[in-house]
């Protein structure tokens, strides 16, 4: 069932002068099939988002442009899904680089958050970069790298990734 989802897009949720845009690397095909971000059982961003205190109550996937009312947004740096973002070429992600900075320069959120470190490095040409805010913007947009969220990604856990989305959230918060 999931086979035919490949290739398919999820429309981005998203809005003019968001808090923060999440880049996701690009859709599963679980995403794809039901048409809407981060929705494999077993991904941890709807989770981590609630926990770190972006929204006030645990949405589900199918709740996402309710994400717009806290001045939140979702993207992916390729659009197009895959089993795995092992199957995108570098490419690919470099184009998405680009496109994402048209993205913040568009809709001119205040951070852009990405979510996946190899993609990142890949994707912007920066093989050494860290988790946290990079010393560069993009398109006007506070620049934030922040682990995938997945199930699939074991190095980090849930409280780990309560910690670092939790950062973001002081920062895009602070007065």
């Amino acid at each position: 069932m999931l086979a035919v989802a490949a290739g398919r897009t999820v429309p981005d949720v998203i809005a003019s002068r968001l808090d923060v845009l999440f880049c996701g690397i690009n859709p599963g095909l679980w995403s794809a099939a039901v048409g809407h971000h981060f929705a494999r059982p077993g991904n941890r961003f709807w989770k981590v988002l609630h926990e770190a205190g972006f929204t006030p109550e645990l949405l589900d996937p199918s709740e996402e442009r309710r994400l717009l009312e806290y001045g939140l947004g979702v993207t992916n740096l390729v659009r197009r899904s895959s089993a795995a973002a092992a199957e995108l070429t570098r490419d690919e992600l470099r184009e998405g680089a680009r496109a994402l900075g048209q993205t913040a320069a568009a809709f001119e959120p205040r951070f852009v958050a990405v979510l996946g470190m190899g993609a990142f490095r890949a994707a912007f040409s920066q093989p050494k970069a860290a988790l946290g805010e990079q010393p560069w913007e993009l398109s006007g947009a506070r620049l934030w790298l922040l682990p995938n969220p997945s199930g699939l990604q074991a190095r980090y856990q849930l409280p780990d990734l309560v910690r670092e989305f939790g950062k973001l959230r002081a920062e895009s918060h602070a007065p």
